[in-house]
């Protein structure tokens, strides 16, 4: 596999339709993760499931992955996702990657919260989560554990639950903060010193509920560049497969910059 900037791109994927009732999108979705790679150009993709859906087992709809280079399964969907009779989906993806190979990882969407009551900081316990990590591991094909962690939480005393894994993908909610996006990640990486880095970049501002401007495409895509050239990360994620078609500035923008540099050697 050529190491080159693409090798190292990945769409954020959630079920086709999954953002079309919030967020005040300009049109209704029909595009699958898959299609959301192709589109883009990229040869990785992350599936994390959105309010809850889709429910395992998962073969069927992983099958469409196969023509991609990595493929990263969610264990725990975003914040509105809830499993009844199970904290994670981990048996369903380590079972998942005994049939694809190129599955190589487990992601955990959403993460940390601000403290509760009881102090607690996660949706996993720190005990559960260095449980994970060993089952993640102690495989003939060990998976990465990748883990979801935004600028606004960087306060929260996070640094024993980032040992735990081994990808932290960093994204930057507001729009406003992308400025300070250098001195974030200089942060990110006191915290989580020996674990992997990857740039997450939305194509839509959906705390604001509207398109996402362009200038605060172009800052992280030539920071991300940079990075990736010398080292400092691993990857970038462009968000989401499930708004690709809605013919968006933002996305023909990320496109076009995909086009344009992904031939680069790393």
């Amino acid at each position: 596999m050529s190491d080159n900037v693409r090798s190292r791109l990945w769409v954020w994927g959630h079920p086709a339709g999954s953002h079309n009732d919030a967020y005040h999108l300009p049109g209704a979705s029909r595009m699958t993760p898959v299609e959301g790679a192709y589109y883009l150009g990229v040869p990785n993709a992350l599936m994390v499931v959105y309010n809850s859906q889709p429910e395992p087992p998962f073969h069927r709809l992983a099958v469409a992955f196969r023509p991609l280079q990595q493929v990263v399964w969610s264990i725990l969907g975003d914040g509105s996702s809830i499993r009844k009779n199970q904290q994670t989906d981990l048996e369903d993806v380590l079972e998942l990657a005994d049939s694809f190979p190129n599955v190589r990882g487990a992601v955990m969407d959403d993460f940390f919260h601000p403290p509760d009551a009881s102090g607690t900081i996660s949706r996993v316990g720190i005990a559960d989560l260095q449980q994970i990590h060993t089952r993640l591991h102690a495989r003939h094909r060990p998976l990465d554990l990748w883990v979801v962690l935004y600028q606004h939480e960087l306060d929260l005393p996070l640094a024993p639950y980032l040992a735990a894994c081994d990808v932290v993908t960093f994204w930057t909610w507001k729009p406003e903060q992308v400025a300070r996006l250098e001195e974030n990640l200089a942060r990110v990486e006191a915290l989580a010193p020996d674990q992997r880095k990857v740039l997450g970049i939305y194509l839509w501002d959906y705390g604001g509920g509207q398109p996402m401007p362009i200038a605060c495409l172009e800052h992280p895509c030539r920071l991300g560049l940079e990075w990736l050239h010398s080292g400092r990360i691993d990857g970038i994620i462009f968000l989401a497969s499930c708004i690709c078609d809605l013919e968006l500035e933002a996305v023909e923008w990320a496109r076009q910059w995909i086009a344009r540099v992904g031939e680069e050697q790393l």
